[in-house]
């Protein structure tokens, strides 16, 4: 057990925002807690990580617990560049490493057998048992396997408080994965990253020993990494066993139970009262009725099962239907102002296709939909009848000076008051939101504000950036159903793989300089790309073999002289490690650490050893 949170009560004046949570997280569990946006899943956090005081119930946690916490848009401030802000996480080994090498020296130059020798060597010794179960030699790998699998491959010397807000939350998220807390609490990790860095996040999690605690609304990521889901709902926890499509199920059984079973009291309930109703009074019956009010007084009433507020409904339709060709575009140069991202762009949309557009950040995907929208370029052409909607994940065209209602008013001026209510309202917008100003919405009403927009344009081609952003599980799973309803034309960015998976009849992909349209869904596709990649690595294997013979006698003969000597370098570096150790290990032997002259020829040759060492790790740099 990690932490063990027994009825925990949250609030102010008798307002709770937390009743009664009761919630243990032992060793190595992943969880993934949800809820709806505001029920109090940060609050929750914050309490567990010890930010929030005031609190009614108890927490017990395991002592020394380490925990580490990546709140959403994590602020950090650091003037160290990327690379050094990494090492600083392993300061004590790296001080470690240092500190043996002023020990070895002190250890050859002092009084063998002394007192002082002797807390020397085992100074010395623990030193070294230190740094080897923290792995203390392979810190710099470490830091590169995180940093290039979280994207930050080229920004090894960039100073942080140089970088946006976004790349300063992967980071804060790269150091607290080299930290390895006990307890990794994460508030939506998935924000900021595209689907290649989701991957490899997904995976190097799925190998971390210590527990994680997830707050996400990326399905996908949910289903592919927790063993249980914890939902925050009504002020309270219920726990699932599984991932999160095992939840839909588990909860929907649970839900139809705890229906049937209140149903079933009601109906005993009203059957006693009536009975006791019309024979309480009569002589005869008196005695079965108070039976009856007695068993009444004794039943354990179940509660009325908890009704969430609904899901926002959304219904996309068009006025009329284009022509078979909706999107044609030939021989496009993308780019992003001066910078060049794609010299030749070909693709089509056909009527009904619902592509999703996919690659890694700055390849440049919401440039080629704004400059499809933009109909500026006459290589982008739209066929007959087409009438596009947009959706901006930005929600950028949104006035923020004006009330929520005006705002969707405006728009669409044919339409009654009452009307345009009734669609807001369908966003899940209340009515004390049609006279906030936009600029007092959150970010999900925000969504929701532009979405009945969108809706209403009644556009038969929709576009759309990111559309899920902002959004909770039960928004998502509303607009995917009317976005799979739909019979119209769609073509849009998204991060949320299940967003993709779920709706996507076909993937157009951007690389550095290239773009590939597949007419497939995205688990295939996937499975496409890694075929790719595996033959790719093979091709440029097979093309370098096949080069070695155009070249010349000379030429080919240097590279089997040095493919012979990178061999031997290895080869060396492999004996002088394994010498290193076994002289290390001999420096440990009681007979050797009271023996002041075997002592100092063993530290005269570890100082050798080092030295070889270090020429031929340079000399192997520079083959590779």
């Amino acid at each position: 057990m990690l932490i063990d949170l027994q009825h925990i009560n949250f609030g102010f004046d008798n307002d709770h925002i937390l009743k009664d949570v009761s919630l243990m997280i032992n060793e190595g569990e992943r969880i993934g807690f949800i809820g709806s946006n505001g029920a109090g899943k940060t609050t929750l956090l914050k309490i567990i990580i010890g930010e929030h005081k005031g609190y009614d119930g108890e927490i017990v946690k395991k002592g020394n617990l380490k925990i580490g916490y990546l709140e959403q848009n994590s602020a950090f401030d650091s003037n160290e560049n990327v690379f050094d802000e990494m090492r600083a996480v392993f300061k004590d080994v790296l001080d470690g490493i240092e500190k043996l090498s002023v020990l070895e020296n002190l250890i050859s130059k002092t009084e063998y057998n002394s007192t002082e020798y002797k807390t020397l060597t085992q100074k010395y010794e623990n030193l070294r048992k230190f740094i080897d179960a923290n792995d203390g030699y392979q810190v710099d790998v470490k830091i590169k396997t995180v940093l290039n699998g979280m994207g930050f491959e080229n920004m090894y010397l960039q100073t942080i408080n140089t970088m946006s807000g976004g790349e300063k939350t992967r980071l804060k998220l790269c150091k607290l994965l080299l930290e390895r807390p006990e307890l990794l609490i994460l508030d939506e990790p998935t924000n900021h990253l595209d689907i290649k860095t989701l991957f490899w996040l997904e995976d190097y999690l799925s190998a971390f020993k210590g527990a994680i605690l997830i707050v996400s609304h990326d399905r996908y990521f949910l289903d592919r990494l927790v063993t249980k889901i914890v939902e925050l709902e009504n002020k309270t926890v219920v726990s699932y066993k599984g991932n999160y499509s095992k939840y839909k199920i588990l909860k929907a059984e649970r839900v139809a139970l705890q229906e049937k079973e209140y149903l079933k009291q009601q109906e005993e309930i009203a059957k006693l009262e009536d009975y006791v109703a019309k024979n309480i009074v009569r002589a005869t019956t008196a005695k079965s009725a108070q039976s009856r009010v007695k068993k009444l007084d004794s039943m354990d009433l179940l509660d009325k099962p908890f009704v969430p507020e609904s899901s926002p409904v959304f219904k996309f339709e068009y006025e009329y239907t284009p022509y078979e060709n909706v999107l044609s575009v030939k021989n496009f140069k993308l780019r992003a102002g001066e910078k060049k991202l794609i010299n030749d762009v070909n693709f089509d949309v056909l009527r009904s296709n619902k592509i999703a557009i996919c690659g890694d950040n700055g390849t440049g995907k919401s440039t080629l939909i704004k400059s499809i929208i933009s109909g500026d370029h006459p290589e982008i052409k739209l066929g007959r009848f087409v009438k596009i909607a947009y959706y901006d994940q930005e929600n950028a065209n949104l006035n923020e000076e004006n009330a929520v209602l005006y705002e969707f008013w405006s728009r669409f001026s044919g339409l009654s008051q009452t009307e345009a209510r009734k669609r807001l309202s369908r966003a899940r917008l209340t009515q004390e939101d049609m006279d906030k100003a936009v600029k007092q919405l959150s970010g999900g009403e925000r969504a929701k504000l532009a979405l009945a927009i969108f809706e209403s344009e009644k556009g038969n081609f929709l576009i759309l950036d990111e559309p899920t952003n902002h959004l909770d599980l039960l928004a998502r799973e509303s607009l995917e159903k009317a976005l799979k309803e739909f019979d119209g034309t769609l073509l849009f960015v998204s991060h949320d793989r299940y967003f993709i998976e779920q709706i996507s009849n076909g993937i157009i992909e951007l690389k550095t300089n290239k773009l590939t349209q597949y007419t497939c869904n995205y688990d295939e596709y996937i499975e496409l790309s890694k075929k790719q990649e595996t033959q790719t690595i093979k091709h440029e294997k097979t093309k370098n073999t096949d080069n070695n013979y155009y070249r010349s006698k000379e030429e080919r003969a240097k590279e089997v002289q040095q493919k012979q000597r990178i061999k031997k370098i290895e080869e060396d570096i492999s004996n002088f490690e394994n010498r290193e150790q076994d002289i290390l290990n001999q420096m440990c032997l009681p007979e050797i650490a009271t023996n002041y002259q075997k002592l100092k020829v063993l530290t005269d040759e570890l100082e050798s050893v080092k030295k070889k060492l270090d020429d031929l790790y340079k000399e192997y740099e520079n083959y590779i």
